[in-house]
């Protein structure tokens, strides 16, 4: 996971929240079976919530002041048994972030705000906890703009975001930029060219994900 930004991050604002255990997180939803905690109350103990990471990374722009990106990239909500260890683990990576900007953890930003990632999950399809998802997209802080291509919507969903092998999974939403509310939304997409352009089969080979996009300006139009 990486940021790649053309001006400079307030790198003594960044926060990590990439250690905090599983067990600390409000509400958390650790796996169960009828024999007890899974693996173990001592895994449990251990276990950080983040599989990759979680970020929250100030940037200073010029003419509009500085906008806080939060990032992550949450686990598969799959390759697990019956006590469903990784779909309850995805399902709370994404839930963080509305209980971090409740403010659980301190001071969350308000405004100029972009919440960005590979959630793995779905809001309407595939496995996961979609109701996770369909919560943090209606979340009023955030604006759903719900980027589309010409890609996706020739073989499905205009929304969808990554192609996995038919007919199942299939392809799915499962990464998102969602700008706060306070953002004007200039465009967006998803770069999923059409089956008959030939760039089409470049993006195949190298990632099952295809990059998202979203151009915003402030509130103030002259911003």
């Amino acid at each position: 996971m990486a940021i790649l930004s053309r001006y400079p991050v307030a790198q003594d604002a960044v926060r990590d929240f990439s250690g905090l255990l599983w067990t600390d997180l409000p509400g958390a939803t650790l796996p169960q079976t009828v024999a007890g905690p899974f693996p173990s109350v001592e895994a449990q103990a251990a276990q950080r919530l983040s599989t990759t990471a979680h970020w929250v990374v100030p940037v200073d722009v010029p003419d509009i002041g500085r906008i806080t990106l939060l990032t992550y990239h949450a686990t598969p909500p799959v390759f697990d048994g019956p006590e469903d260890r990784n779909g309850l683990r995805n399902a709370d990576e994404t839930r963080f972030w509305q209980v971090y900007l409740d403010g659980a953890f301190g001071a969350a930003p308000t405004e100029r705000f972009v919440l960005l990632g590979d959630a793995n999950l779905d809001p309407a399809s595939g496995d996961g906890r979609q109701p996770v998802m369909r919560a943090l997209l209606n979340d009023a802080r955030l604006n759903d703009v719900a980027p589309t291509s010409a890609g996706a919507a020739a073989v499905g969903d205009a929304t969808d975001t990554a192609d996995w092998d038919d007919p199942y999974p299939g392809n799915l939403r499962a990464d998102y930029v969602l700008p706060s509310a306070d953002w004007t939304v200039i465009d967006s997409g998803v770069i999923w060219p059409s089956p008959d352009d030939p760039f089409a089969q470049t993006l195949a080979l190298a990632s099952r994900h295809r990059l998202v996009w979203v151009d915003l300006v402030g509130a103030d139009p002259a911003r």
